[in-house]
C-alpha cells in the first residue's frame, strides 16, 4: 500500500462516524499532488443532494479529526464537496455501481480506431473494462482509460 493508498484509507475511517449520522456517504477519497501542494480531497454524496451546510458538517469534525490522529506528514489543503454530475468511475465501488448504466469513456490510446465512445458498462476486472456501444461490444485495457464517467443526456 502507498503512502497516497494509506492516507486515503486512515481517513475513510476517520469520515465513518462523522458522515453516516448526518445521513451523508463518502463517494471517495483522494490524496493527489498538484503543483507544489497537496490536496486530501473527500467526495460525498446524499439523497436529495449535498448542500455547503452538508460540506461543512463534514469538513470541520473531519479537520479536527486529522489534527488529532496527525498521520499526515506533508502540509495539504482539505476540501469536502459532492462530485456533482458525471461522476468519474475509477474504483472497484465505482465499477459496481454503474455495471448495467450508460457511461462516456475517453481512452489515452485508440481502440479498435475508437478513441471516446459511449454505452452500457457490461462488465469489468481488476485488468479491463466491457462497454457495450451500439455496434459492438469491447473490451478495454483498464490502464488504457483516461477517463470514465457516468454518461449525462443533456438533451432530455
Amino acid at each position: 500500500m502507498t503512502k497516497h493508498e494509506r492516507y486515503e484509507k486512515e481517513t475513510e475511517a476517520l469520515l465513518m462516524p462523522i458522515t453516516e449520522p448526518l445521513g451523508i456517504s463518502v463517494y471517495d477519497v483522494e490524496y493527489v499532488k498538484e503543483g507544489s501542494d497537496y490536496y486530501l480531497r473527500v467526495y460525498i454524496e446524499k439523497e436529495g443532494g449535498v448542500s455547503v451546510n452538508d460540506c461543512e458538517a463534514v469538513h470541520r469534525p473531519l479537520s479536527d479529526a486529522l489534527d488529532q490522529k496527525d498521520f499526515i506528514s506533508e502540509a495539504y489543503i482539505l476540501e469536502v464537496s459532492s462530485l456533482g454530475l458525471g461522476r468519474p468511475i475509477k474504483k472497484d465501488k465505482d465499477f459496481n455501481r454503474n455495471l448495467g448504466k450508460e457511461v462516456e469513456v475517453s481512452l489515452y490510446k485508440k481502440t479498435e480506431d475508437i478513441k471516446e465512445l459511449t454505452g452500457i458498462l457490461k462488465a469489468w476486472d481488476k485488468d479491463t473494462v466491457t462497454v457495450e456501444t451500439e455496434e459492438k461490444e469491447l473490451i478495454l485495457d483498464r490502464k488504457n482509460i483516461a477517463r470514465m464517467a457516468e454518461y449525462i443526456d443533456w438533451d432530455s
